[in-house]
């Protein structure tokens, strides 16, 4: 055993000493910094790595154990894993690599571009460039990648599978609000200047819906007024700069679309004509609240060949698939049902009628789990293809007939299996190994199930307890939130050794609290509706009875309850400080969004409502900065262009006017995540924790990241 993994072993009980005689060192920040990822990560083997397929199903894969990276070739039908140097970390995946600022053809034969507002395609194999738009301009480009929170020079697009066109759209952002923010330097600053509407502007970015003939360089305008810019799964009209809510036919003839309403409670279900550019109504869906067309995916389809569209809806109260006739517009059956939801799409068998996706809240237990179920489009024949208990992810073959199964637990390390696409079991691959890590004295943390604030509700989280407690104390506790309600705390609820820093906070001397709360999604619609057009609630009431439940059966000190969060967790943190003064003694809050009229304008429509249907003013944090009483620490990023630093001077402005004492942390040139000062931050996160919650005085200015454990 080297030097420094011997010194994790019992550490927890020099800390408690420590802080008896009123001080934590820096060598127990060095014990708890080994609970960091970049420590622990270090001693886990049979972690899969890179995984290439080859012909026939077969592939190849890495993986990382004590004695360095082993690769295995995998056989699908003599059902073999065989130890192999035939392939190396340094072969490249199979594929063309991204292009960066472009955007590839389905076929790789073409690239398209942005070049001063217009669109332009460039021949991979002559690198011959051609211009297919003329008329763009600034603030009235073509393909234009901003949603006021997040941009690239990437143009936003999709390819019709013949890679003949390509649906994108003119977005029209002349009118809408700018967005300014100044750099630190010695000299004059520069200004960064760019559009972001604000909840409630009377003008906000909309689209001009066209399609381009790639090979005649001829743009088709679709005939039907420009949309917002919105989409069904996010708060922007992309993912990973593919154009969100557009599915063509396969011979580029028809492209199917969604139009969202300003408030997303509206969509319209419209095919367009690719030659012409007219465009069909099919049908609409209208909801109370928002509409979302899946977790993570889009999870309609367009199916021309049967004239049928695949549909998700949480019409009954949970997310299931429902198939329509797209000619008429008419229902024909729904697909799913029952108290669960349909999370991803995955695959669709049209010739045999069959549905590929992942679920959850099915299966006994963790409703966050994910499993892999298919199912026929008559809504025949459910079956569930992954059975082990745990939260599964599924990449499948070139074929489509076989599948790679990895699931695990939050304190269940990782499994790695090969089955058919029936869901038999070909071959266990991998399974992950801690035992190397548990030596060294780290525990996985402890999943818990308690009652929402209402008293009946389930909700779920995670405690990170030290590695060995005192049984005859109590621990302050620290209570980590990220309220959504587009995610939660909890995040992932696969296996990882480290999450971020919270059971490195635990052994301080705390125990640490994940709780995902109600208004969260992967649950029932009205669940994740519960704190629909009152964002300021934050879950605050469940974190808080959660805390009080979980204080029955580990010895935390309910009178000294710590919070902190960034951006959503933000907000909410300086909302428990400012709400609830009694209960929440010590806060952090980072690059909160506390004033949602000061944040771009869809994420605060999507979920809040409107302006003029709910009361913003009402939910900002610094109409209630007076309130504070215990210690509040606030944390911002000069140049964060996802949540301008307003939002944290409109509460100092506040609490200044209160004459309240607090701290400031501002860091200059930074954006929304503080990049290079994250391990700073990190640092004065446990400062402030040990000084407040713990009474005693943290070491001085220690660095994180140096303690970093050597490789075996």
């Amino acid at each position: 055993m080297n030097k420094y993994l011997f010194t994790l072993v019992g550490f927890a009980l020099a800390i408690s000493a420590n802080a008896q005689q009123g001080s934590i060192t820096a060598k127990d920040y060095e014990r708890a910094e080994g609970f960091m990822s970049y420590n622990t990560e270090k001693f886990i083997d049979g972690v899969p790595g890179r995984l290439n397929w080859l012909e026939n199903d077969k592939f190849w894969y890495t993986v990382k154990n004590q004695s360095g990276t082993q690769t295995f070739l995998v056989d699908p039908v003599k059902k073999t894993k065989t130890l192999t140097t035939d392939y190396t970390t340094s072969t490249q995946p199979q594929g063309r690599r991204p292009t960066g600022r472009e955007v590839l053809s389905p076929d790789s034969k073409k690239a398209v571009f942005i070049k001063d507002w217009n669109f332009w395609v460039r021949d991979i194999a002559t690198k011959k460039e051609t211009q297919l738009t003329t008329d763009g301009v600034k603030d009235y480009g073509y393909a234009t990648d901003n949603a006021g929170w997040t941009m690239s020079d990437g143009p936003i697009v999709r390819w019709s599978p013949d890679s003949k066109k390509l649906a994108t759209f003119q977005q029209d952002q002349r009118n809408v609000s700018d967005m300014y923010l100044v750099t630190t330097n010695v000299g004059a600053p520069v200004l960064k200047a760019w559009k972001y509407p604000l909840p409630g502007d009377k003008v906000i970015a909309t689209i001009r819906r066209v399609i381009i003939d790639v090979e005649n360089a001829k743009v088709i305008s679709l005939n039907i007024a420009p949309d917002p810019h919105r989409a069904t799964l996010s708060d922007d009209i992309a993912s990973s700069g593919t154009f969100d809510d557009i599915d063509w036919k396969a011979d580029g003839s028809e492209m199917a679309f969604l139009s969202t309403s300003r408030d997303h409670k509206n969509e319209k279900f419209r095919i367009a004509d690719a030659t012409t550019g007219a465009v069909r109504e099919v049908f609409e869906e209208t909801v109370k609240t928002q509409f979302e067309s899946g977790r993570g995916t889009i999870n309609w389809r367009y199916l021309p060949n049967s004239k049928e569209i695949l549909w998700y809806s949480q019409r009954d109260n949970w997310g299931h698939m429902y198939l329509y006739d797209a000619t008429t517009g008419k229902l024909k059956n729904q697909i799913t049902k029952g108290e669960w939801l349909v999370t991803k799409l995955l695959k669709v068998d049209e010739k045999n009628r069959l549905l590929y996706f992942m679920g959850g809240g099915r299966e006994a237990g963790n409703p966050y789990f994910q499993y892999f179920y298919k199912i026929g489009f008559d809504g025949k024949g459910l079956t569930l293809l992954t059975p082990e208990l745990g939260n599964h992810a599924v990449t499948f073959s070139p074929s489509g007939n076989n599948f790679i199964d990895t699931y695990s637990q939050p304190n269940v390390p990782m499994v790695m299996n090969l089955r058919s696409l029936a869901g038999k079991l070909i071959l266990n691959l991998e399974k992950t190994d801690v035992s190397r890590l548990q030596a060294q004295g780290w525990k996985a943390p402890i999943p818990v199930n308690v009652k929402a604030h209402d008293g009946t509700t389930d909700i779920y989280g995670l405690v990170f307890t030290p590695t060995q407690m005192d049984p005859n104390k109590k621990y302050p506790v620290i209570d980590y939130i990220y309220p959504g309600p587009q995610g939660g705390s909890v995040g992932s609820w696969s296996f990882t050794a480290s999450r971020g820093d919270h059971q490195a906070l635990a052994e301080l001397g705390f125990i640490v609290v994940v709780i995902e709360g109600t208004s969260n999604p992967f649950r029932s619609k009205s669940f994740h509706d519960m704190s629909y057009g009152n964002m300021a609630e934050n879950t605050l009431p469940d974190q808080i009875t959660a805390i009080k439940q979980l204080a029955k059966l580990y010895p935390i000190d309910t009178t000294k309850v710590g919070i902190w969060g960034h951006s959503g967790g933000g907000f909410a943190t300086a909302a428990a400080m400012f709400r609830y003064p009694d209960f929440f003694k010590v806060g952090i809050a980072e690059s909160g969004n506390h004033d949602n009229r000061n944040y771009e304008d869809d994420w605060g429509e999507r979920y809040n409502g409107l302006v003029e249907n709910s009361d913003y003013e009402k939910q900002a944090n610094q109409n209630y900065a007076k309130n504070l009483k215990g210690k509040l620490m606030l944390a911002h990023g000069m140049m964060d262009n996802n949540v301008p630093p307003s939002n944290t001077m409109l509460v100092v402005d506040a609490l200044i006017k209160a004459n309240k004492s607090f701290d400031l942390l501002l860091f200059p040139n930074s954006a929304h995540g503080f990049g290079q000062f994250s391990p700073y931050m990190m640092r004065r996160r446990w400062d402030y924790f040990v000084q407040h919650l713990l009474n005693t005085t943290p070491p001085t200015d220690y660095q994180l990241g140096k303690a970093m454990a050597p490789r075996n």
